[in-house]
């Protein structure tokens, strides 16, 4: 009996096993094809979400909505009060062509008919040489005045002026200053309807708003807007052609050649000053962006008026002729100059004239000049610059350097 017990619990237990062999079997199975079927599905619907739809749009259905900016500003409406006054400045020069044909290249003579060459043809005919900006600035009767930079008329032989409708009229110079990169035109005033007008520059703040209005790489360009800020109220730089330093407001909005000459506003539409120079790159090569700069519209005014009433600007002149004393050698300061040590900067006089205002106060060959006035001397750029401060006729004092020893003597300042 026992025997038959142990018979049917072993069959019992195969039976059981059996059974959870085929159930692990069967959930193996179930679980990869549970599994691979999940696969099928995603990657079927990652398929179908990227395919590029069939059949397209035809009846478009993109439009252009209304503006929601408001297009009339402070910056448009000072643009649209002096653009009007902005003109562009032509400076026209004579062709100088030495052509004698290819016999002239190598000593030779052309043939007899070479009064009839291109080259002798186009000899003393004007053409365009440079092309800068200039701002309208008084109307009087018949007569309208233009300023702009004294390095964009510079040389001319003739001049002309676009105004900002397109018309092209002739121009004639009124006077220009080297000195301070002015100068006065005068045009016709039938066809001018605006005319600018002069803000205080020393009214002025650092990070306020400006426009730069001008003709950037030419007439093409005409009437170009570009906004920036004020970054700095006072710079001093050489202005001109004789080098002489000058305050000038540094600006970054962007000015380019052609802009010379052209008006710097602010947001009321008022000229604060006549864009002159931009710094393009450093002294070690590196090129800089965003540094204008323009002459201050005070300075302007009272330059242009002279300009007006005179032709030209009279100023005061010592008489002599100059070098930086940083030219010269240590050892020369010393045994020519006998300066003392502890004196670096200044100028030192080459010679007198005869004469000159310099010669009545008593300065002679190899003086050094420290002062002029209040303001320290440094090299012949700032004594140039605090010179022109004066007027003819003024008085003042000048603070020198003789065999180690320092005077001070009076100058009364003629032309």
């Amino acid at each position: 009996m026992s025997d038959q017990n142990q018979k049917q619990r072993k069959t019992k237990n195969k039976f059981w096993l059996k059974v959870a062999g085929v159930g692990l079997v069967a959930g193996l199975i179930g679980g990869g094809l549970s599994l691979g079927i999940g696969n099928v599905i995603e990657n079927h619907v990652q398929t179908a979400s990227t395919n590029v739809p069939a059949g397209s749009s035809k009846s478009g259905g993109t439009k252009v909505n209304k503006n929601k900016a408001n297009l009339s500003n402070q910056a448009t409406k000072a643009y649209d009060s002096t653009k009007d006054a902005v003109v562009s400045v032509i400076n026209k020069q004579e062709v100088q062509s030495s052509n004698q044909g290819i016999m002239g290249m190598f000593g030779g003579q052309t043939s007899g008919d070479s009064s009839s060459s291109d080259g002798s043809q186009n000899s003393g005919k004007l053409q365009t040489a440079s092309e800068g900006s200039g701002v309208i600035y008084k109307k009087s009767s018949n007569s309208a005045y233009i300023v702009t930079n004294n390095h964009v008329v510079k040389g001319s032989n003739a001049l002309q002026v676009i105004l900002s409708n397109g018309r092209k009229v002739d121009a004639s110079l009124v006077g220009s200053d080297s000195a301070t990169d002015l100068a006065v035109l005068k045009i016709n005033s039938a066809n001018v309807k605006t005319v600018a007008e002069f803000g205080n520059s020393n009214s002025i703040a650092a990070g306020q708003d400006v426009l730069a209005i001008g003709s950037p790489m030419g007439s093409e360009y005409a009437n170009t807007v570009t906004k920036g800020i004020i970054s700095a109220k006072s710079r001093t730089l050489k202005s001109g052609t004789d080098g002489t330093l000058t305050s000038v407001i540094q600006t970054d909005a962007a000015i380019n050649s052609g802009n010379s000459g052209g008006p710097l506003i602010n947001m009321a539409g008022q000229v604060i000053g006549i864009n002159s120079m931009k710094l393009a790159g450093s002294s070690d090569g590196s090129s800089v962006e965003g540094m204008g700069f323009a002459i201050p519209s005070n300075e302007v005014v009272k330059i242009i008026n002279q300009l007006i009433k005179n032709g030209k600007i009279s100023r005061p002149s010592l008489g002599i002729s100059m070098i930086d004393l940083s030219r010269v050698t240590t050892d020369q300061q010393q045994s020519v100059l006998k300066l003392p040590s502890s004196i670096t900067k200044g100028v030192v006089i080459m010679d007198v004239q005869s004469g000159s205002n310099a010669q009545t106060a008593g300065l002679e060959q190899y003086d050094v000049i420290t002062k002029l006035g209040d303001t320290k001397i440094t090299n012949t750029s700032s004594l140039k610059s605090a010179l022109y401060k004066y007027k003819v006729g003024d008085t003042t004092k000048v603070t020198y350097y003789r065999d180690g020893q320092s005077h001070t003597a009076t100058l009364k300042l003629a032309k």
